[in-house]
């Protein structure tokens, strides 16, 4: 059975999903590698599985990496051919990660009013501190959840501003294949 061209869609089969991105995760951190040790550029890649799952790849490391890629000044990061509306979606990332913070210290002292009635209500019901624990439980996830897409949308915002780059290549190799 030869190669054939696959349409590039959304698998739909849940295993088939999970091993098509274990093989592809897996070439992707090889051309990062071989970008790295052929061009001697510092590499970082930070990538969710399917299942929620990270795994990153870095040369000489992730943190490395990102670090040095925060301490630059915001102009000189723009100027590196960035759009300015970057700046300004990571402005309202942040603003949504305040808020967020905000939302969990409130539940954290619903949590500590919760915990003082208790303490002065010795005999409470059993259903009501269930329902306290699984709405306490609710809020966390909720928050965790939004957490973690503001993480992912960071990271494919970071991603997305290498792409320019990665795309001038691409185009350049576009052009010497139809030459020839």
């Amino acid at each position: 059975m030869g190669r054939r061209k696959i349409k590039i869609e959304r698998v739909k089969d849940s295993n088939t999903r999970q091993v098509t991105f274990s093989k592809r995760r897996t070439d992707l951190f090889k051309k990062a590698n071989e970008l790295s040790i052929l061009c001697g550029a510092e590499v970082a890649i930070v990538v969710f599985s399917p299942g929620d799952n990270p795994y990153s790849f870095g040369h000489p490391g992730v943190d490395v990496v990102a670090g040095k890629y925060l301490e630059l000044k915001p102009k000189r990061r723009n100027s590196e051919g960035n759009p300015s509306s970057d700046s300004s979606n990571m402005e309202k990332l942040n603003q949504e990660l305040a808020e967020l913070l905000a939302q969990i210290q409130e539940g954290e002292k619903k949590v500590e009013t919760h915990d003082e009635i208790l303490k002065q209500n010795d005999v409470a019901k059993l259903s009501e501190l269930k329902e306290l624990r699984d709405s306490y439980k609710d809020l966390q996830d909720c928050i965790k959840l939004r957490l973690s897409d503001i993480e992912i949308s960071e990271c494919m915002m970071l991603l997305a501003q290498e792409d320019p780059v990665v795309g001038r290549k691409a185009k350049l190799s576009k052009k010497k294949r139809r030459k020839n």
